[in-house]
């Protein structure tokens, strides 16, 4: 028998989401369930899909679950945690504005701030390799590695533009180099506090905006010494805020969360 599946289609700086609440049932879609809503032909359409569910821990207030466009889960998306907030606000799921939500990267805390924005702490990054050269087809490509809870390998260019992102990125995340696949990040320095970026998301393509890969860029631009936090990200989709103090501090991240429609899919 078909099912019904109520959505919210949401997006944060043009990077979409289809977003199911989840807190009063058992999770059980399939992978190809999952491809499905995210074929932008044949379903809602979405670069990742996300899910809310109860708390494990007495100490949050839920749990968030993370779906790329292919149906593979992963552990992290940074646009996604700014439209969670607003989901559960906007479903009177709790009153809070700033929660607590467990991911498979640990715990984040996004709050809604007066302005409508949503600032989230998205926890400490963590340095693989500051500066790597990687053989991609026969040619050396430099990158920093760093995890925002999820893998990147960002690289400096000199035109965002015209950067190989559709060709050379998809080579980067099945890389040998990476066995659990990479997020490929291209960063063009405007000045000290001012970048451009595109990613090319592991399992979703490039996407309009990616919100762990603004942090991963900003990281990996302030320890080269190209960037002062705080920096403003403009991605193809819209512009975030990336503050870090250094060390293990938090990476704080601001900017907007939409919603777009809300419907049902039959599945």
């Amino acid at each position: 028998m078909p099912m019904k599946i109520p959505f919210t289609k949401m997006h944060g700086a043009g990077n979409d989401f289809v977003v199911l609440d989840y807190t009063g049932r058992r999770f059980s879609l399939s992978k190809g369930q999952l491809q499905r809503i995210a074929d932008r032909q044949r379903g809602v359409g979405c670069d990742q899909i996300l899910v809310v569910e109860k708390a494990h821990e007495a100490s949050s207030d839920f749990r968030y679950r993370i779906f790329n466009a292919d149906g593979g889960e992963v552990e992290q998306c940074g646009n996604g945690a700014r439209c969670f907030v607003k989901f559960v606000r906007a479903k009177r799921l709790t009153q809070k504005r700033e929660i607590r939500v467990e991911t498979l990267a640990g715990m984040i805390v996004p709050r809604l701030e007066a302005d409508g924005e949503v600032t989230v702490d998205m926890g400490p990054a963590r340095l693989e390799s500051l500066q790597e050269v990687i053989e991609v087809q026969g040619a050396p490509v430099e990158v920093t590695l760093l995890s925002m809870g999820n893998p990147h390998a960002v690289q400096r260019v000199g035109d965002v533009d015209a950067a190989p992102v559709t060709t050379q990125g998809p080579l980067l995340e099945h890389h040998a180099r990476f066995p659990n696949r990479v997020n490929a990040g291209y960063m063009q320095v405007i000045d000290r506090h001012h970048i451009r970026l595109r990613v090319w998301e592991r399992g979703a393509g490039e996407t309009l905006s990616c919100g762990t890969g603004a942090c991963a860029a900003v990281i990996s631009g302030v320890l080269r010494g190209l960037l002062d936090s705080p920096v403003q990200v403009q991605a193809r989709g819209g512009a975030l805020t990336i503050s870090w103090a250094g060390g293990d501090n938090a990476v704080w991240m601001k900017g907007p969360a939409q919603v777009v429609f809300e419907g049902e899919m039959e599945l």
